[in-house]
């Protein structure tokens, strides 16, 4: 091999490829483009996960810290961003050291002297690796785990800008805002709409209520497309996931005292300042006026940075088409995606896959747990070992923990709960390729998508 296997990003999923490639001896440099490790969790580190630490710790990352003086989380508690990071991701990278490279942002990757087009010779050519500020990085393999968190989706209803979106940029914020904390002054006394359907959303929407208790002036809107959102509040007591019932029932309530105005039917076509500075939103004959928007409305990959390599992608999702059926939020919930490795995350560029929430493309089915299986496969293949790259292995909770952006319960026995049933009971069970024999376990909380038509219980 020629160079490094470099891996774009340093999330959760990102370091534990690294420390998977640590593990078995392999080269390697992780590029990272903000000025610390989880840069991206960060913004939201003051959002508690549903899943316990159990879930939320990868397996050769585990065996890395332990040669250290590294102290493992209480793996019952359910950690908040900033602990995730606190506690486990910077003791990581710290782990890993000068193996990562911050303030590094991929504009660009390709063959080196082969553009898409050009054939002969070109799996045996080594990656190039180009930065923003246009260093270059010759790589042997390339694992793509940057995240989707950059790339929010649009508010125009259409899947493009509104007319008038960018020119109103400066007022729009993006989702899981800290509303007591680092962003409380954007929204005292102040009008925000939220717009989106998920459970981000809803976690926005519920300390905005909750401010707007307590700060006079402070209003809230809700705004979303479809007409009925029995989806969003879920079965409240009866609903077979219990801590999305709590959340549901909380925010349902919540419009019902008059503190969240709700407007349904609603998809925005265009978006333009009065001339007191406020934003006013339209769709058809209905318009919303606000100070601050909220954008709660999911994210998209990017896959602009690796234009010139050959990838097989599904059309509606942005996966591989391997992976597509496996994922499609109008079939499965994060609960019933089905274990999956290299060879469903395998493109025709020998060397290149992407990982973690990137290659889930739109859908909203994401778990970190399965992010890190799907790291652990890759390096196994990257280091010639099929066999363990294509056996499967997940530590599986028997009613199945997924992951949301908010445990809201009221009592401790209701923030013990995932979003895919109540508090989990792991149990080991192997599971080969290709089988939907069960479900992973994980966080992550960035993944949204409002359509009705999609179901996934990480939305």
């Amino acid at each position: 091999m020629t160079g490094p296997v470099v891996v774009i990003g340093a999330g959760p999923v990102g370091l534990a490829a690294a420390a998977h490639l640590a593990e078995r001896g392999l080269e390697f440099l992780v590029l990272e483009s903000g000025p610390t490790a989880a840069a991206a969790i960060d913004e939201w580190r003051h959002v508690k996960l549903f899943s316990p630490w159990r879930y939320d710790i990868d397996g050769a990352a585990r065996r890395l810290l332990e040669q250290g003086l590294w102290i493992e989380p209480d793996l019952d508690e359910l950690p908040t961003g900033g602990a995730l990071i606190d506690e486990y991701l910077a003791p990581l990278a710290k782990t890993l050291g000068d193996r990562i490279r911050y303030g590094a942002e991929v504009v660009a990757v390709t063959r080196v002297g082969y553009d898409r087009i050009r054939t002969a010779g070109r799996e045996t050519a080594p990656f190039l690796v180009r930065l923003a500020d246009g260093d270059e990085v010759v790589a042997s393999a390339v694992i793509d785990a940057a995240g989707t968190w950059r790339r929010p989706n649009v508010l125009g209803a259409s899947g493009i800008p509104a007319r008038g979106e960018d020119e109103v940029a400066d007022a729009i914020v993006h989702a899981l805002p800290d509303v007591f904390g680092r962003d409380r002054e954007r929204f005292v006394g102040r009008r925000t709409a939220v717009v989106g359907a998920g459970h981000s959303a809803a976690t926005t929407l519920l300390e905005l209520g909750e401010l707007a208790e307590h700060e006079p002036g402070t209003e809230v809107v809700w705004v979303v497309r479809g007409t009925d959102q029995a989806r969003t509040y879920g079965g409240g007591d009866a609903d077979e996931l219990p801590a999305r019932g709590a959340l549901g029932a909380r925010l349902k309530r919540l419009v019902q005292s008059g503190r969240v105005e709700l407007v349904s039917s609603f998809r925005t076509e265009s978006m333009a300042r009065t001339a007191d500075g406020r934003i006013v939103l339209t769709a058809g004959g209905q318009q919303v006026i606000a100070d601050t928007v909220v954008n709660s409305t999911g994210f998209r990959p990017d896959h602009d940075m690796v234009g010139e390599l050959r990838l097989d992608l599904d059309p509606i999702l942005g996966s591989t088409r391997a992976l597509a059926p496996l994922i499609d939020p109008n079939k499965h919930s994060c609960g019933t995606v089905p274990p999956h490795g290299v060879d469903e995350l395998a493109h025709p560029e020998p060397g290149y896959y992407a990982v973690g929430a990137k290659s889930y493309g739109r859908a909203p089915t994401f778990l970190l747990a399965t992010g890190y299986e799907q790291a652990r496969s890759v390096v196994a293949a990257l280091a010639g070992d099929w066999e363990a790259a294509r056996d499967v292995q997940l530590n599986l909770p028997e009613t199945g923990v997924c992951s949301s952006n908010l445990a809201y319960g009221d009592s401790a026995d209701e923030a013990a709960g995932g979003c895919c049933g109540p508090a989990p009971v792991s149990v080991e069970v192997p599971v080969s390729r290709g089988l939907a024999t069960g479900i992973s376990g994980g966080l992550l909380t960035v993944i949204e998508a409002e359509p009705a038509t999609q179901s996934g219980c990480c939305n």
